[in-house]
């Protein structure tokens, strides 16, 4: 993706915008190094090329004022608008080092939430607020095709035994992981709360016997899910429910739940955990999996408000825990997947980069795919950056549980 024509031309001569830009990244950027190139000049900071290195180029004078007002939403903006580019398609390798230099302290909005929570982050695929919920999945399930392509569209973090692995086995390879780590055995009664499009159900269902229910907010993933369901044979084993995970009734022997608490503000976490707590049977197990937040205070970017995921947090793992230990669930096991994420958004994008030309144009313009090829280059740039976690945290209402000896 390129920038078009209709960007203003570069003023021959250096305004004050751009050397107060360079300047900024001249006092801060210690690791890495970015070639800037505008109207004609070249600058060159940093010297740590092992770190990463990559070239942005200007086309519009705006940029430069873009980014010193707004910061994070102002260069999401200007990418929309065509304003820069990076060459060779390492905009992700832009972001991190702008991250890694901790400039989202130093001029306005927080990038350090925005590339934190890329994805995305990760783990995206349910259901809190159903407003926000449906701004972002009901956009078009086009848009989802272009760049989910393993066999179930999960949308959310996979699991890597190598850098070289594809969507569809980095999806295979996590879903198996959470049943074993659950231990779902034939005839369990499963629950998943932020169900997509139904992965994780079917493949309980055709590889471990489970019996499952999903619910979820958005109606394009509960159709989707129900497709699915029959495509592999399995809807007389699992079904899935359109409504609030509140009013799910029943009890279940696991309850599994991915990338849904980013939907949910921490207030909304005592409700949530309490659901779980009141629908898991004696002795059951479960597992909430959640883009994980490592500073002290969750910072809310504009630019994700705006444009991606409004009225999201990112939990704390002493937030989850917190309300783990109020409802008596004893946890069992914490993994960060952290590292598996980066391989996963990185098969997003270059899958949306192949697909984004196929999309209609009259639905989807220059401006919005632009958009969200800079979220997902977020999300890559966000597990590189050190900044993030991505937890599993699993747990069970028996504290005498007797569970494997040896970590999945």
């Amino acid at each position: 993706m390129t920038a078009g024509s209709d960007v203003a031309s570069i003023p021959v001569r250096q305004d004050a915008s751009e050397r107060a830009f360079l300047e900024l990244l001249q006092r801060h950027l210690d690791r890495g190094v970015l070639h800037v190139v505008c109207g004609g000049r070249r600058h060159t900071i940093g010297r740590d090329a092992a770190a990463g290195e990559c070239t942005l180029r200007i086309h519009a004078p705006g940029f430069f004022r873009r980014v010193l007002a707004q910061g994070n939403l102002g260069m999401a903006e200007a990418y929309m608008a065509g304003e820069f580019d990076v060459d060779d398609g390492r905009l992700p390798d832009l972001l991190r080092l702008l991250l890694m230099a901790g400039l989202e302290h130093k001029i306005g909005g927080d990038w350090r939430f925005l590339l934190r929570y890329g994805a995305i982050l990760a783990g995206n695929r349910l259901v809190g607020n159903t407003r926000s919920v449906r701004k972002h999945y009901d956009i078009g399930e086009d848009v989802f095709d272009s760049f989910l392509t393993d066999r179930y569209q999960v949308y959310s973090c996979g699991y890597a035994h190598s850098a070289d692995d594809d969507a569809d086995t980095l999806q295979q390879q996590k879903l198996e992981r959470i049943c074993r780590k659950l231990e779902v055995s034939p005839g369990h009664r499963m629950l998943d709360i932020g169900c997509g499009k139904g992965g994780l159900l079917i493949h309980a269902a055709l590889h471990h016997g489970a019996i499952g229910t999903g619910v979820t907010n958005s109606r394009a993933h509960f159709e989707r899910a129900q497709e699915n369901a029959k495509k592999y044979g399995v809807a007389d084993r699992v079904a899935f429910v359109l409504d609030d995970y509140n009013k799910v009734e029943g009890t279940f022997d696991r309850i599994v739940s991915v990338g849904m608490l980013e939907h949910l503000q921490e207030k909304e976490y005592a409700r949530y955990f309490r659901k779980i707590a009141g629908a898991l049977a004696a002795g059951g197990r479960g597992l909430v999996h959640a883009v994980g937040c490592n500073t002290r205070v969750n910072s809310h970017d504009p630019f994700i408000q705006k444009y991606i995921f409004p009225d999201s947090d990112t939990p704390k793992l002493s937030a989850i825990s917190a309300q783990l230990e109020d409802n008596r669930l004893a946890i069992l096991d914490v993994e960060n997947m952290i590292r598996h994420y980066g391989v996963t958004a990185q098969r997003w994008l270059e899958a949306f980069r192949a697909n984004a030309g196929k999309l209609d144009a009259a639905r989807y313009d220059r401006s919005f795919k632009r958009m969200w090829e800079y979220y997902l280059c977020c999300c890559v740039a966000a597990a590189h950056a050190g900044e993030q976690s991505l937890y599993q945290v699993l747990f069970t209402n028996d504290y005498h549980a007797d569970y494997r000896y040896q970590r999945i």
